[in-house]
């Protein structure tokens, strides 16, 4: 049973599990892939669904720092995801913007990353700010951003913005049946530590298989999983992978 969306409650007290659905039936099965990803923090801006790749992204990878190679660019958060994709930006871009709402990172970011934007001459860091406006036709063209402290709003010829802003995982419904981590993500093979294990009372002699939950039979792919790289390509050969463990424990 691969569960994605419509979910409402994991039912994992006996086996075979049941997962109840929105018209409240429930499904049996032996085993479950869980992918029902996440839900991105995003500004409160009214056109910001126009410009979703197109100008606005939820992740900085080689590909992106590709498509804005020698311009500037934007990056709205102040959490590690943020300060590791303005110092990785950075080094394509000719310059990165780090808009942050707070007066400061140094309560949502580890010293180590403040230190490295300190020390980037490329990381141009603007406290107490946010975006107000996005402009442009078909992409994203022009941005608008305005200073909380002074109230000033500066418009810029700015193509690529980077809301990093964090995401919260889709596991509501899972109601304490597998272990997560800090964030609400799903903890998953090697990740699960002995506490995990111990706490969820795993009862099989061998570990959790790569990508199987705290709960026997159950895996986790994509953005709802701990450690994921929030690419949809990743998440399909996460699903083929777990598909192939999905066999080896429906003969166990």
């Amino acid at each position: 049973l691969i569960i994605a969306k419509g979910a409402k409650q994991l039912l994992c007290d006996r086996r075979p599990y049941a997962v109840e659905v929105d018209d409240g039936s429930r499904v049996p099965a032996r085993t479950i892939i869980i992918a029902t990803g996440a839900e991105y923090r995003k500004p409160s801006l009214d056109n910001l669904s126009k410009f979703e790749s197109a100008g606005v992204y939820y992740a900085a990878t080689f590909i992106e720092a590709q498509l804005c190679r020698d311009e500037e660019v934007i990056v709205v958060g102040g959490g590690n995801s943020a300060g590791q994709a303005a110092v990785f930006l950075a080094q394509t871009a000719r310059r990165v913007h780090m808009l942050v709402r707070s007066d400061g990172l140094a309560e949502t970011m580890s010293r180590y990353l403040i230190r490295r934007i300190e020390q980037s001459p490329g990381v141009d860091l603007r406290l107490r700010t946010e975006i107000v406006a996005l402009e442009g036709d078909y992409h994203l063209e022009r941005v608008r951003w305005r200073d909380n402290q002074t109230g000033d709003v500066e418009t810029r010829d700015i193509s690529h913005v980077f809301v990093m802003a964090g995401a919260i995982p889709n596991t509501h419904w899972l109601d304490g049946c597998v272990a997560l981590d800090a964030k609400g993500f799903i903890k998953t093979g090697p990740d699960l530590s002995q506490d995990d294990l111990a706490a969820a009372n795993w009862p099989l002699a061998r570990a959790p298989y790569l990508l199987e939950t705290s709960l026997p039979g159950v895996f986790a792919v994509g953005d709802v999983r701990g450690g994921s790289l929030k690419r949809v390509a990743s998440a399909v050969g996460e699903g083929s992978i777990a598909v192939s463990f999905v066999h080896r424990t429906l003969h166990e």
